[in-house]
């Protein structure tokens, strides 16, 4: 889209003017439709098509009360999708109403909208460019431009994410991840497998032995405080397929299975969008990339593998594989660049989705300063997370006899609790580290696809959490 700014409302273009519920301008409706009283009360996500002089569409748009603040964007989103194909080139949005953090919403909504889930369809519908007018007498630039940003990172996520498994192998990711350092200015680091195999990341080579595609470590840093200590570190899971390894998963909804690298997708796309904002905010970002495949060469339940901190693990559960190259990850990044804190995502368990549906990602964390932090972040972006407890009587599930430790509990409960249990046995006791489990967040059902779909949650709740780190 090509977003400008003006001072005042065109009567030649088509227009949208949002409204919060209880707030609707009855006077301005009737100066610029004629209409009085059009049956519109703003509820959120309400559109009322009017005409103006010589046919003009003005779309009022309703934003919702004060409890729908936070979903803005899902209502820019849905106006511009159900009503673009009727757009002009130009069309105008009006600001009178909207604060700069609802602009950034907007733009974001915006972008959002562009989204196109059918990027392997034989034929392609190429995007069509309109300009949005924002008019307002306050200087837009700055707001417009950060939701722009965003909204473009999130499609680029949800890209990656619903990208089909035999073009989305952890190489491509890799490939990925260069590009897009080099295009936005920050750095990465690859390790391919013979440098895994080198510098000791047992556990992330044991997922990918039976695949066909060999896996990857991939660092990304965002350094703009020179010599200064990294405030933030990211893991993120990256299972590109995961057929469940020789525990195999069913068929049912095994096609879904192409969503497991999730976090890794957060990670790579908030580096990137961090290094286009500019944050003063010095990041890493560790992806450990793998396909889990069923192979003579797979992993098997009762092996015994090292990892990368020195710790052995007995493999009691080969579906249990994103916690194995996440310790890996989380161990590097402690180890190798001590992070002031350090939060790492994955589509980790399927108990989280049980215990909180599609509401919220499962948040574990001893810290409760951040937690409190993170938990004010998601409500007033709506990514929302809730907090789940790390007892010490979890411990007892991953012992094992003959080796330091096991990946699996075998027990009907608590199974999400249970796989961040493991993962804090990686994270050398660090006092400021974040599991989030964004298992029932990342992928689900949209009213904008025919089959669940990529939804670019964890982009905004991440973004936010930086920028307070400023």
């Amino acid at each position: 889209m090509i977003y400008t700014q003006s001072n005042s409302i065109d009567s030649n273009f088509d227009l949208i003017i949002p409204f919060k519920k209880g707030l609707v301008n009855q006077d301005q409706i009737v100066k610029l439709t004629g209409i009085t009283n059009p049956v519109f009360d703003g509820d959120f996500g309400e559109i009322k098509l009017l005409y103006g002089p010589e046919s003009r569409r003005i779309y009022l748009l309703g934003l919702g009360e004060s409890k729908d603040e936070n979903q803005s964007i899902q209502a820019f989103r849905k106006v511009v999708s159900k009503t673009r194909k009727h757009w002009s080139e130009k069309i105008q949005i009006d600001c009178s109403h909207l604060n700069d953090t609802q602009i950034v919403q907007a733009v974001t909504g915006i972008e959002m909208a562009r989204y196109h889930i059918g990027a392997f369809k034989s034929e392609v519908k190429e995007d069509t460019e309109n300009e949005i007018l924002f008019c307002a007498a306050s200087d837009l630039s700055a707001p417009i431009h950060e939701g722009k940003l965003i909204g473009e990172t999130i499609n680029r996520i949800k890209s990656l994410v619903d990208a089909p498994s035999n073009q989305k192998t952890p190489e491509y990711l890799a490939k990925w991840s260069e590009k897009s350092a080099q295009d936005s200015d920050y750095q990465c680091k690859i390790w391919d497998k013979e440098a895994l195999d080198a510098e000791g990341f047992g556990a992330v080579l044991a997922v990918g032995k039976g695949s066909i595609h060999p896996p990857y470590l991939i660092q990304v840093s965002h350094l703009p405080k020179k010599g200064e200590a990294i405030d933030i570190g990211l893991a993120g899971k990256g299972i590109t397929f995961d057929t469940g390894g020789l525990s195999i998963k069913a068929a049912q909804n095994l096609h879904y299975m192409k969503s497991d690298m999730g976090g890794a997708a957060v990670v790579l796309g908030v580096v990137e969008l961090a290094a286009r904002l500019k944050l003063n905010v010095n990041i890493v970002g560790v992806v450990a990339a793998a396909e889990n495949a069923v192979d003579a060469n797979s992993f098997r339940p009762g092996d015994v593998i090292n990892s990368y901190s020195g710790k052995t693990i007995e493999i009691i559960d080969t579906d249990a594989e994103g916690r194995l190259v996440l310790a890996d990850a989380l161990n590097y990044i402690i180890k190798k660049h001590n992070p002031e804190q350090i939060i790492d995502l994955a589509t980790l368990t399927g108990s989280v989705v049980r215990t909180l549906g599609y509401s919220a990602a499962g948040m574990f964390t001893k810290n409760l300063e951040i937690a409190g932090k993170l938990s004010d972040i998601g409500q007033m972006v709506h990514e929302r997370v809730w907090p789940l407890p790390l007892y010490d009587d979890f411990e007892s599930d991953l012992k094992s006899d003959i080796a330091d430790i096991k990946n699996f509990s075998s027990k009907p409960i608590a199974g999400g609790i249970v796989a961040a249990k493991f993962l804090e046995s990686f994270t050398e006791e660090h006092k400021k580290w974040v599991h989030l489990d964004i298992a029932g967040m990342a992928f689900g059902d949209s009213e904008y696809a025919n089959m669940k779909c990529a939804s670019g949650y964890g982009i905004r709740l991440m973004l936010e959490y930086i920028k307070s780190l400023q």
